[in-house]
């Protein structure tokens, strides 16, 4: 079915390179999809429902979390994917595990957990993915981790594909990624940047008379005026929203489709290789959303209410920490036994990445 649905730019699953513990292939799921419902099923994707996106977890029932979050930018994802030929399943399974590594308390927390690692190898979440499915969750007899193919590993490491030499189990990635998981990349930046307004408007640190100083908001709006006509203001910020969001996934279908046909990738090898990568926004576009972006840091991410929450969790963050470095033993058991291999700190930091919101506090 790869075969005759895909672009020849896609990867394909009988041409994976393989998982780092070798498996005999399954009759009715393709490696992607087995990727997929390993992340699915497992414990460090099931805590992403009591962790932050924006507002503490816990504080209202239709905030964002890092779960729901998730959800949405994998159904951006698969659009997009569909939409270029590319391997769905693969995008799916790598959009699902971006964020398992996060910590508690959204950036604020990773933020916190990078400086007390300084000297001890820091901390990002995107590293702390992938050290979760090879490493840390310990699902299946015989081998540490969920044992994913290459292609997902790969592809949780976001900003490591343009460093020069930069490789997974002795394999390039870069200069750039493959097109899922650019696309995985561009769909985490559409979603968040949507549904932070919807979550800021709920919250009232947003209103509709501030975000018209914005040109993304400006021009939803008018498309949906233009769609409906006068709508009570519930509906048409809500239908405002999701124009938003419409209008990213057109303009990068739009420029990606343009970029695809100059290049001519024939293969995810191609992808990796092209001048620049092909899946994004128009320049247009990105300024657009680059704008967006100021205006939800100083309106809503830098606000006194999310930033005090913020502040104060980090605080209580750094007194765990620093009572697990200097107390061990009062850590889970599967954290001590990771000490001898990787030392006090580092087992520390997994420990409390690990946990979801409401566990930490």
């Amino acid at each position: 079915l790869e075969e005759q649905t895909l672009a020849p730019y896609a990867a394909r699953s009988a041409r994976s390179h393989g998982r780092a513990y070798p498996e005999p292939a399954h009759e009715h799921r393709s490696g992607f999809q087995r990727d997929r419902d390993r992340i699915l099923h497992s414990r460090c994707f099931r805590r992403l429902e009591y962790k932050t996106q924006v507002f503490i977890n816990g504080t209202a029932d239709h905030y964002r979390t890092r779960l729901t979050h998730t959800l949405e930018m994998t159904a951006v994802g698969r659009t997009i994917a569909r939409a270029l030929g590319a391997n769905h399943d693969l995008t799916e399974a790598i959009a699902l595990a971006h964020d398992i590594g996060h910590s508690p308390f959204g950036h604020a927390g990773e933020e916190a957990l990078n400086e007390l690692m300084a000297g001890h190898g820091g901390f990002d979440h995107n590293i702390q993915s992938v050290r979760w499915v090879e490493e840390l969750e310990l699902s299946y007899p015989g081998y540490p981790g969920l044992n994913l193919t290459w292609e997902l590993r790969a592809g949780l490491y976001k900003h490591q594909a343009h460093i020069p030499g930069f490789t997974v189990a002795g394999r390039p990635i870069g200069p750039h990624q493959y097109i899922e998981a650019q696309i995985a990349d561009v769909a985490d930046d559409m979603a968040y940047s949507a549904h932070d307004i919807d979550d800021g408007l709920d919250a009232g640190l947003l209103d509709e008379e501030q975000l018209k100083t914005v040109e993304a908001w400006r021009r939803a709006a008018a498309r949906v005026r233009q769609q409906y006509g006068d709508l009570p203001a519930g509906h048409r910020l809500r239908a405002t929203v999701r124009a938003v969001l419409d209008m990213q996934v057109e303009d990068v279908l739009r420029t990606s489709d343009s970029l695809l046909s100059r290049y001519q990738p024939q293969s995810p090898e191609d992808v990796m290789a092209c001048p620049e990568r092909v899946v994004g926004y128009s320049p247009e576009m990105r300024e657009i959303m680059r704008e967006l972006r100021k205006f939800l840091f100083e309106n809503m991410y830098w606000s006194p209410m999310v930033d005090k929450a913020n502040k104060e969790a980090t605080a209580m963050m750094r007194k765990l920490f620093l009572h697990y470095v200097a107390h061990p033993e009062v850590m889970g058991s599967k954290a001590r036994d990771r000490i001898p291999k990787d030392g006090v700190w580092r087992a520390a930091c997994d420990y409390l990445s690990g946990m979801t919101d409401r566990y930490a506090l």
